[in-house]
């Protein structure tokens, strides 16, 4: 094994343990509202803290890496996010447990941006254009299944020993994440904003913290990526169950927020499959737009099939779609900013890439759940079917704005600066 491919293992490795942490909070701390008398409204806010941290953090993670390098600041966002779990333990035996879990939390969405912006950086750093969208895919796939994988050791290890548990495991195995990380990955942002000698450069020394990369590559797969966040996690994940009530539709005798959860995670499975599919596709093609569109035409499809559909396989249909298209577009979308964007600003244009994700998808529920219940489901999900191809108009012409061509090769352009 190349010694690239070693460290994409590793990445992969570190963020799906980690990503335990992400996802074991979620089946349990809903269930804690009468054990510590935490209100609904806080649980809430618990539980979407980590996203609202990262819309300050993720621009200061991005800079920082292009300061740095990535070896420290992944190591230590995985070794916060440790902490932070462990900081759930300490909750439950603690006097004010939702000021607690809050700064659990808070603390999670600031090593969850270090690891978000290194873990695509060194990716960027040891990956070329030919196996680019591969690498990109896999690491992508890595921190999607961790999420899942954490609501599945939340809701088993609690359920059958206890959810102090189900929180222990969970931060030992993200400790455990940041202790190979420690071991395996090295550093790939070798010489970034130094002048060769390991002294910053005038140039470094004056950046200032929050930057936001502003360049044409960064700014249209941001764009893309608000997008899909938005329609994805912002409207299908926040009003899903809303809408299996509304329809009636049931799997396995469920009641719709069983059901939900089971359509959620085909969602998710759906997603990292074709995460892996669509990255490798790209590479093979030696092209990444087209790949791009074709996704982006299939999340389309998907909301289309949920407006109309009448019976619960179209309807699983439309979901697999959505969670297909959204995980196809991943890879290839990070691989072709990789492709476009210099070395020494990879940092901070993946920080601007997530920054807007997380815009979007902490957006949506603010404007979805009051417009399903003025014009309902079928305007707001119709509207979300203009999304993506809205999204590939912003593709295309950002990319022949920055190029000159609407689908370059990944050969034809300069292979980020590296």
């Amino acid at each position: 094994m190349s010694d690239s491919r070693r460290v994409v293992l590793a990445v992969i490795v570190s963020t799906f343990f980690v990503g335990f942490g992400g996802g074991v909070v979620f089946p349990i701390l809903p269930n804690l509202e009468a054990v510590l008398g935490i209100s609904p409204f806080v649980v809430g806010l618990i539980l979407s803290a980590n996203r609202f941290t990262r819309l300050v953090a993720n621009a200061p993670a991005g800079s920082l890496v292009d300061r740095v390098g990535t070896r420290r600041p992944f190591v230590a966002g995985l070794a916060i996010e440790g902490v932070a779990t462990f900081g759930y333990v300490f909750a439950l035996g603690a006097a004010a447990p939702a000021v607690w879990f809050l700064a659990a939390r808070v603390a999670w969405g600031i090593g969850s941006a270090l690891v978000f912006a290194t873990a695509y950086t060194i990716t960027a750093d040891v990956s070329t254009g030919p196996d680019r969208g591969t690498s990109m895919g896999l690491v992508r796939a890595g921190i999607t299944f961790g999420f899942p994988a954490g609501l599945f050791l939340g809701g088993v290890v609690s359920d059958a020993y206890s959810v102090e548990a189900a929180f222990t495991v969970a931060a030992a195995f993200a400790l455990l994440a940041s202790g190979v990380a420690y071991l395996t990955v090295p550093e790939t942002h070798v010489g970034v904003g130094t002048d060769g000698s390991g002294d910053r450069t005038n140039e470094t020394a004056s950046r200032s913290a929050f930057e936001v990369d502003r360049s044409v590559p960064a700014v249209t797969a941001g764009l893309v990526n608000f997008g899909l966040y938005f329609s994805y996690v912002g409207v299908l994940f926040a009003t899903l169950v809303l809408l299996l009530g509304d329809r009636g539709f049931s799997v396995l005798g469920y009641a719709a927020q069983g059901t939900s959860g089971v359509l959620m995670a085909a969602t998710v499975l759906s997603g990292s499959v074709f995460m892996l599919v669509g990255g490798s596709l790209s590479d093979r093609l030696g092209a990444r737009v087209p790949v791009l569109l074709a996704f982006l035409g299939v999340a389309c499809v998907g909301f289309l099939l949920l407006v109309v559909a009448e019976t619960l396989p179209t309807f699983l249909l439309g979901c697999l779609c959505v969670g297909g298209g959204q995980g196809g577009v991943g890879g290839p979308l990070m691989a072709l900013l990789a492709d476009l964007t210099p070395g020494d600003r990879m940092g901070r244009a993946t920080g601007t890439t997530n920054l807007l994700g997380d815009v979007g998808g902490g957006l949506g529920p603010l404007v979805s759940l009051p417009l399903v219940q003025a014009v309902g489901f079928a305007p707001v999900y119709a509207a979300c079917a203009l999304i993506p191809l809205l999204a590939g108009g912003v593709l295309v012409a950002g990319v022949y704005r920055h190029t000159g061509s609407m689908s370059p090769r990944t050969g034809a352009v300069r292979d980020g600066g590296r």
